[in-house]
């Protein structure tokens, strides 16, 4: 199978979705890549190393597109790639079309066979290829949240772990998946005092075992949210309902009576964010502020930290990517029930219900396609 490795064009993503590693795997199982000029350089990967690795260096994304079975990306396909795509074509990447009805109908349209990172999933209800930049994401809105609530950013002036005789800022985490712990693990080492809201009692009753003594669990609920959210400092957004928008947990009323100078993290904003106020921001304006209240919601978070990003990447999704190519989509969906679940435009069907759903668009089993 000929794999196209793309260069990311979103703004200010530097990451990629291979290193030279992965390309040397790929090859070994007898495999063609090709990948764009200066696709890795943002992460420190020069054309040359991709050479070395046995790649083919390609001038044009268009060249890429017309020569690949198999095409991978990061970040979704943008608005000038849509008429690059072709039929029958593998789209391997992030997709979060529930949250992009413009994208999804261009998926529709190419009839290529689209795959989505994010709801490939493992028989206990984990997101594998989710996990790694999940992880980047948490611990990246702490940092960001704590910088945020300096006063030349334009926040409250307080330091997130306080100092001796001065009470630490408050942080609130709504959500305990992979990026609400992250998040909870960063803030809880710089010293702020971490209230972490879920609604899953046994995932609290975790976090309660491993999380240390300056972080509270908390049973979530409208008014608890509410009652929380209203003392906080710093709130990061973490809830990931799979493959469909997020739920807008902080309403524009809640964000009135806000903290003035506060911070709003919205790490879910890839599909839709999780507050009512939230809109895509970029590395290059990353903040915007309604209500007095920051928002800071970058919708490639990861991006800003292309070097360790794209290594977590490549370790999640090439064992993935080599299933795909070894055996041909329909037989890897076959013998693997995750890759299955990736798979949300097929043909020019939609093939995940959440998205479906998303735009009252008709639903077509995966199941009946192969």
């Amino acid at each position: 199978m000929i794999v196209g490795i793309l260069k990311e064009i979103k703004v200010a993503e530097k990451r990629v979705c291979m290193t030279p590693a992965g390309v040397v795997v790929l090859k070994q199982n007898g495999h063609e890549i090709m990948v764009e000029k200066d696709a890795g350089k943002g992460s420190g990967y020069e054309d040359s190393a991709y050479i070395k690795a046995g790649a083919t260096i390609v001038d044009t994304p268009a060249e890429i597109y017309k020569k690949s079975d198999m095409i991978m990306h990061v970040k979704e396909p943008q608005p000038s790639e849509y008429d690059l795509i072709r039929e029958n074509q593998i789209i391997f990447t992030y997709l979060h079309l529930a949250a992009d009805e413009k994208q999804t109908n261009a998926l529709i349209k190419s009839k290529a066979v689209c795959i989505a990172y994010e709801t490939i999933q493992k028989k206990d209800g984990s997101l594998p290829l989710l996990v790694p930049m999940s992880e980047v994401a948490g611990r990246m809105a702490v940092q960001e949240g704590a910088r945020l609530l300096e006063m030349p950013q334009g926040g409250m002036g307080v330091l997130l772990g306080g100092v001796t005789g001065v009470e630490p800022a408050t942080v609130v985490v709504i959500g305990g998946g992979v990026v609400g712990i992250n998040a909870a693990k960063m803030a809880c080492g710089l010293g702020a005092k971490v209230y972490i809201l879920d609604t899953n009692l046994e995932r609290l009753r975790y976090l309660d075992d491993v999380m240390p003594a300056n972080c509270f669990p908390i049973m979530s609920n409208a008014g608890i949210l509410r009652e929380h959210v209203l003392k906080a400092d710093l709130v990061i957004g973490a809830v990931l309902v799979a493959g469909a928008k997020a739920p807008k947990l902080i309403t524009k009323e809640m964000l009135k009576e806000m903290k003035k100078g506060s911070v709003i993290v919205d790490v879910a904003i890839d599909q839709g964010g999780c507050f009512e106020t939230s809109k895509a921001t970029t590395h290059t304006e990353p903040t915007y502020v309604i209500d007095d209240v920051i928002h800071y919601c970058v919708a490639n978070m990861p991006g800003a930290v292309a070097r360790t990003s794209t290594m977590a990447l490549t370790n999640a999704t090439l064992p993935y990517a080599l299933q795909i190519a070894n055996k041909g989509w329909k037989k890897a969906m076959q013998e693997n029930d995750e890759i299955k679940f990736g798979a949300n435009v097929i043909n020019g069907m939609v093939t995940y219900k959440a998205v479906a759903e998303a735009f009252n668009l008709e639903y077509t089993s995966i199941s009946s396609l192969i």
